[in-house]
């Protein structure tokens, strides 16, 4: 693109700004790297100085003066992937686009004399000047009280409905399926344990499933044929005094192994596509329906006068002292045999156990991790697991985890994350050889690796 041929567009008034984003974006080039920190560094500066400038400057010598001067900077920088210009188009048009509004706003009010000015009485709110000057920490915690924290009201109408329909399944299945040996379901999951945030919308419904002691053993994952440290194998034991048959759980066996695929198909036959749903609707004065087509058991349910709907899991579970194995298809594939290992009790009971040790803020900085992750596009596909094993990781290191440094360990934690992404490895705390980013598309982690660098020098970018 010529420069002269730029500079003739910016005569076309309102379209200017956009011109002089599109060439940015066009020739603009990030490095995503251990050292790209600097690059990105730079070519941050020199966005941000060319919005400022863009969005002041007048049809005068001083702007074209300025813009080049932002070009110069613009110079230092070098090539860049797909998902960068996609950060930038997301991140810098949207705020040059919200200052050129305020700008038109502000020209087309009328003008008003000082003496025709009303007096204004004590503002009760913050004025704008002093909310511009909030620190970190002061971002955080409104933050995490205004869009993080759920009201009580709502986990306790959300878990109160999960519960009803926990007990309408429990006796539905006692009844149609009486000598199928379960235990009291339950509920579970980050509802039950204050970890949900944003909104209260989803449930696990646990089915734990009674086997006999002396006829099955859980077998570790690394001592399958898998070696997957997470995917554990239930094998059918002792089938020379106890033949087959001897067991209900028997008919699902699948060369020796309980399978969890042939489990799970049998429940989502006998609950999902069996049960009355419109009757317990009408009985729980809600709308309820099962998702058909997927690995899961789940039924979505909408509740009178709410918009979005709440999801609840139903979820087969084997438990054996502290380990806990979980039928989830969808987790396991394609190993029909494969049984899901839950670390989730594991690592919210360690977080717990640190936080009431030292008073920590552990349990608060991971919500709001969690409630950025979902307000922000670019870091929607990070579950929670990494983040809560990225805070696990952390506490190992001699820190201040009171609630007056959530702050420093907010910023911290923005930085462990860009070294993980960049080694393409987050390593379970439980499980060091169990690769937490393995889900995550590349394409991805370039979108979440370029919104990080940004937040290291403007941490609010993730609080909007």
């Amino acid at each position: 693109m010529d420069f002269r041929g730029f500079r003739t567009s910016r005569s076309r008034g309102e379209e200017s700004i956009a011109v002089v984003i599109d060439f940015l974006l066009a020739n603009a080039r990030l490095v995503l790297g251990v050292g790209g920190a600097v690059v990105l560094g730079v070519a941050t500066l020199a966005v941000k100085r060319l919005i400022e400038r863009a969005s002041k400057a007048a049809e005068d010598e001083k702007a074209d003066q300025k813009m080049a001067e932002s070009w110069e900077e613009l110079s230092l920088v070098s090539s860049s992937p797909k998902a960068i210009r996609k950060g930038l188009e997301g991140v810098a048009i949207k705020r040059v686009a919200k200052a050129n509004k305020s700008q038109k706003m502000d020209l087309s009010q009328p003008l008003k004399s000082s003496l025709e000015e009303p007096v204004r009485t004590a503002d009760p709110q913050r004025p704008k000047k002093l909310q511009l000057s909030l620190t970190l920490q002061e971002r955080l915690q409104t933050y995490y009280l205004s869009r993080v924290v759920l009201a009580e009201e709502e986990v306790n109408r959300a878990q109160s409905l999960a519960l009803d329909i926990c007990t309408e399944i429990q006796g539905f299945l006692h009844t149609s399926q009486p000598d199928m040996p379960l235990g009291e379901m339950s509920l579970g999951g980050s509802l039950l344990d204050d970890l949900q945030v944003v909104n209260a919308d989803h449930a696990c419904l646990l089915v734990p499933v009674q086997l006999e002691a002396t006829l099955w053993r859980l077998i570790p994952g690394e001592e399958t044929l898998l070696t997957h440290p997470l995917h554990w194998m239930v094998r059918r034991v002792n089938l020379e005094y106890f033949p087959r048959g001897r067991s209900y759980w028997d008919r699902f066996l699948v060369g020796g192994y309980l399978s969890c695929r042939v489990l799970v198909s049998m429940l989502s036959k006998v609950v999902m596509e069996t049960m009355n749903w419109p009757s317990l609707s009408s009985m729980l004065d809600c709308q309820i329906r099962p998702v058909l087509g997927g690995d899961k058991m789940e039924l979505e349910i909408r509740p009178e006068g709410c918009l979005s709907p709440m999801f609840i899991s139903m979820i087969p579970v084997l438990r054996e002292s502290d380990v806990v194995l979980t039928a989830q298809v969808e987790l396991t594939q394609p190993w029909d045999s494969a049984w899901h290992l839950s670390l989730y009790p594991w690592e919210t009971q360690r977080l717990a156990q640190l936080d009431s040790a030292d008073n920590g803020s552990r349990l608060i900085l991971l919500k709001t991790l969690k409630a950025v992750c979902r307000h922000c596009p670019a870091l929607r596909p990070l579950p929670s697991a990494p983040l809560v094993n990225l805070i696990l990781h952390l506490s190992e290191k001699d820190l201040d985890w009171s609630e007056s440094a959530l702050s420093g360990r907010f910023q911290q934690c923005v930085w462990e994350l860009i070294g993980y992404l960049e080694e393409g490895v987050l390593p379970s705390y439980f499980k060091p050889s169990v690769n937490l980013l393995n889900g995550v598309m590349e394409e991805e982690i370039d979108q979440m690796g370029f919104m990080l660098y940004c937040a290291v020098s403007e941490p609010e970018i993730l609080l909007i």
